[in-house]
């Protein structure tokens, strides 16, 4: 097992190179890069003061160069291409940051005037925080309830429940978001949760059970909005996974030796059928941190990796966007090799060397 997992680490340094590639490709053929971004703000704060004066009763020459009507300098741009490092071809720039992300040294943010690395610690609690609470939320549900329709399989629990849970699952984790806002957080009709950040602004004058009990009112409704498509998955692999193991022969062996059904259930069925559960909580993860964490952060004023990349990809901060990607893609990796091993340590039975070979 050693050698397949460090096979698996070797392996993702390729897998690792070609996805910084691929995002390296895709962002910079998007539109509007940081020159671009810094030159709107420069024509915003010109158009402003070009109004104050106009309404002043002065008099404006506007400039028309290469830019047209801008008014820009080309050696003001040249100079901003310079410090963006623009100057240099797209493959120096790629193998720069190949050689920079080596040294773990993620740039400095474009438009914040902070190292990248900084950004990135000081936003990944909120985001694990999401993430851990999500996943939490989901296991302590779902698989009470999993194993609860194995046992009343066909009954009207088991018929209703499913309807509900699939109910859930159809529903996007951003339209629950914008439905709980609208009901719980002030919107038309109830105003029990805050609308924005996990903390209040009082924090820190808070005591101890005051921080706890504010900390979870913030996170009541990410939570419940990230975790609502998590349900489903979880719920019907539960109940399946149960009533794979009631129907094997073991059980009946058991309950012809006049074991209780609650030992059946408890100390038979539910280690064996439970494998698959456990094992798949990194995977779980996966789904939750890849999937709802940004537009949940998004919506409700997060200062997690999510909002930090959204706000980075609209003000097209290179430094940023490259960095919480490399970040993401590296939890990934890390996230389901561990997936992998824990198969292995929840049912030896499994070998991935064995089968790779």
């Amino acid at each position: 097992m050693a050698r397949y997992t460090l096979r698996r680490l070797l392996l993702m340094i390729p897998t690792l190179l070609g996805i910084m590639l691929l995002n390296f490709i895709i962002v910079q053929a998007a539109p509007g890069g940081p020159i671009d971004q810094m030159l709107a703000r420069f024509e915003g704060a010109n158009a402003m003061a070009s109004t104050r004066l106009d309404m002043g009763g002065a008099d404006i020459q506007v400039n028309d160069d290469s830019r047209g009507a801008r008014g820009i300098d080309p050696r003001f741009i040249e100079q901003l291409e310079q410090q963006f490092g623009f100057d240099k071809p797209a493959h120096e720039r790629f193998l720069t940051m190949l050689w920079d992300y080596a040294r773990l040294d993620f740039g400095t943010s474009f438009f914040r005037d902070r190292p990248v690395i900084d950004l990135m610690i000081e936003r990944l609690p909120v985001s694990i925080s999401l993430g851990l609470w999500s996943t939490l939320l989901v296991y302590l549900i779902s698989i009470p309830l999993g194993i609860r329709k194995a046992l009343h399989h066909g009954s009207r629990f088991d018929v209703w429940s499913s309807g509900l849970v699939i109910v859930g699952y159809a529903i996007p984790a951003f339209l629950f978001a914008i439905l709980l806002i609208v009901v719980f957080a002030g919107g038309s009709y109830l105003d029990w949760f805050p609308l924005r950040g996990l903390t209040s602004p009082n924090f820190d004058e808070l005591t101890t059970l005051g921080k706890i009990k504010d900390y979870f009112w913030h996170i009541a409704l990410p939570v419940a909005a990230t975790a609502i498509g998590s349900f489903a998955t979880l719920t019907m692999l539960t109940k399946n996974s149960f009533l794979d193991e009631i129907h094997k022969q073991y059980v009946l062996t058991a309950r012809a030796k006049g074991a209780s059904e609650y030992r059946i259930l408890y100390g038979h069925v539910f280690r064996n059928a439970m494998l698959i559960i456990i094992a798949g909580l990194p995977a779980a993860l996966i789904g939750i941190f890849f999937t709802g964490a940004l537009l949940i952060e998004v919506i409700f004023s997060l200062d997690g990796l999510g909002l930090l990349g959204f706000e980075a990809v609209m003000q097209r901060d290179y430094p940023v966007i490259f960095g919480t990607l490399f970040l993401y893609t590296v939890i990934g990796l890390i996230l389901k090799l561990v997936s992998d091993l824990t198969y292995v340590w929840v049912d030896p039975r499994i070998d991935f060397a064995t089968r790779e070979s």
